[in-house]
């Protein structure tokens, strides 16, 4: 356990392994980067008492704050992450960088980053997490080389008149304030974890005049924004005949009759499947963006236990769409010779079947057009002079602006691992 408040031989031990991890799966690909990953006391930045193990964990965040409910609101992210958001902000000795969502580690790193010589600003709307970053970085040498402001950054901050080189969000974004952009310098660089139809991406975006262009996007989930730039979701239960629920999450576009789907639970279920398979192991992450991007309806699912879609939990993933009176589920089933699935739908309802049906035929356009393809994203805020957008980019509207996700053409450079071909569909009981 990590019970004392200083650096020793054991933690450094912890951080150099982490470290080497980091550069081992390309997490970490510059010097600076690593020298500072190696430099910095991660455990000095978490709760006293957190194991070693924990604190230099690749993939586990670490939670700082929690509210009454019990639920994480600020935290330590994940160091893969940390280290994937700052080399996506191309950051380099003398720069200047605004962080929005405080902690002290990640302040930390970026200071390393950029040296005596450049300058760090750190921001949050909780009083609490500034006056624990503030002591953290002052007792870790780092206090005179952060400013910590305690603001809401969705508005212009006081007394930062010389703009950014980057501004790092450490928060989940569901838009970009105009605030950030005033701050930014011309061809700055943006990183945020932005929430599209609730699927999250950490963009790294570049300032290419009136708008931002990405450079970079990894999957990551964050803790979301508090304070002005807040955006809950909606959310709906489907009681079953147990009195157990299903609950249905929308980010944006809750259809406006969800009383239509009242007893969907006591339906039978119905299966449409698309022909497209996916060997196990390999990420199709992409194709939960592209029913966010293009699947009107398109929900995020939870289920109590005792449902029966928790009894076949491992073979759906909670993603669907509505349609009407109706709901359908993203699921897979082992492909007869082994060795992967197949991608298909579940549903509830009178009309489960067309609902299937329209998750079906976006899983295929997925495999026709977008599969092994990289998406590229642009934020146009209010005012920006917008192109006319082809049929394979997607439009969001925002509150301050418009998110685009385009793909290449790709109709003859995809070689998807399962044709398209006619549906099958069978009735099971519910």
């Amino acid at each position: 356990m990590n019970t004392l408040r200083r650096d020793d031989a054991s933690a450094a031990e912890f951080r150099d392994a982490l470290v080497d991890q980091l550069l081992t799966n390309g997490m970490i690909t510059s010097p600076v980067v690593e020298r500072a990953f190696r430099t910095v006391p991660r455990h000095l930045f978490v709760a006293e008492g957190t194991p070693l193990e924990a604190t230099y964990t690749l993939d586990q965040s670490v939670p700082i704050k929690r509210d009454p409910g019990g639920v994480v609101i600020s935290s330590t992210s994940a160091a893969y992450i940390q280290a994937r958001m700052i080399e996506q902000a191309e950051l380099g000795p003398g720069m200047s960088v605004l962080e929005i969502g405080s902690g002290g580690y990640n302040a930390a790193l970026l200071a390393e980053v950029v040296g005596e010589g450049g300058r760090v600003v750190s921001v949050d709307i909780d009083p609490e997490v500034t006056d624990r970053a503030r002591e953290l970085l002052e007792a870790t040498g780092y206090g005179s080389r952060v400013t910590v402001v305690l603001a809401d950054a969705g508005n212009p901050l006081p007394g930062l008149h010389e703009p950014f080189d980057a501004i790092l969000v450490t928060v989940g974004a569901w838009d970009l304030a105009p605030a950030w952009l005033e701050h930014l310098s011309e061809g700055g660089r943006i990183v945020v974890p932005l929430r599209m139809n609730g699927i999250t991406r950490v963009i790294g975006f570049r300032r290419q005049g009136d708008h931002l262009l990405s450079t970079s996007a990894e999957v990551a989930g964050f803790v979301p924004m508090q304070g002005g730039g807040a955006h809950d979701e909606r959310v709906f239960l489907l009681p079953d005949r147990n009195g157990h629920h299903v609950k249905l999450r929308f980010d944006d576009g809750a259809p406006a009759e969800m009383n239509l789907l009242d007893g969907v639970l006591a339906t039978d279920r119905t299966e449409v499947w698309s022909g497209v398979t996916i060997k196990h192991g390999v990420s199709f992450a992409d194709l939960h963006l592209w029913f966010a991007a293009f699947l009107p309806g398109f929900c995020k699912l939870a289920v109590d236990e005792g449902t029966d879609m928790a009894a076949e939990r491992k073979t759906w993933f909670p993603f669907g769409v509505v349609r009407g009176d109706s709901f359908a589920y993203l699921a897979v089933r082992p492909v007869p010779e082994g060795g992967g699935v197949e991608f298909g739908a579940r549903a509830y309802g009178p009309h489960g079947e067309a609902a299937a049906t329209a998750m079906v035929e976006q899983i295929r356009a997925w495999d026709r057009r977008a599969r092994h393809l990289e998406p590229a994203f642009a934020y146009w805020p209010t005012g920006s002079q917008r192109p006319e957008f082809g049929e394979d980019t997607a439009v969001l509207t925002k509150t301050h602006g418009l998110v685009t996700i385009s793909w290449p053409p790709a109709a003859d450079a995809v070689t998807g691992q399962g044709a398209p071909h006619n549906p099958t569909t069978a009735h099971t009981p519910a």
